[in-house]
């Protein structure tokens, strides 16, 4: 009896810690883009400060997208400037979708590009 009452509390435990950790963890919100040939379809975006996952959609674009974040006003052709943890965490092959890690973004203007499609530069907005 005492083996099964020390397994109950030693399962209760790791079952309280998980659910602690798990409300310690940021909540991340996903912004879906999607890319055509040489475009996003989203020409802009406006955020609020916070944590977000990018997912990218290579819509029919007929070869491998990315994703690159850059502070506005900094070299984008420097990677060191870019904001790796937006990198999608492949390649993004055609017809499919990939994310990112978790980005934290503070208020500031950025842009964002796909080197690989090429796309323009647009615009995201943290306010």
């Amino acid at each position: 009896m005492k083996k099964i009452i020390a397994f109950i509390a030693l399962a209760l435990t790791f079952t309280l810690t998980g659910t602690a950790q798990d409300k310690m963890k940021p909540k991340a919100t996903t912004v879906s883009l999607e890319q055509t040939t040489g475009a996003f379809t989203q020409k802009s975006l406006t955020l609020t400060e916070g944590d977000y996952i990018f997912e990218i959609a290579n819509k029919n674009v007929g070869h491998q997208v990315g994703f690159v974040l850059v502070p506005k006003g900094a070299d984008v052709s420097k990677p060191e400037n870019h904001i790796q943890t937006a990198y999608v965490t492949k390649a993004v092959e055609n017809n499919t979708s990939e994310s990112s890690n978790v980005t934290t973004l503070s208020k500031g203007e950025y842009v964002y590009f796909c080197p690989l499609n090429p796309t323009p530069q647009y615009t995201l907005v943290v306010e």
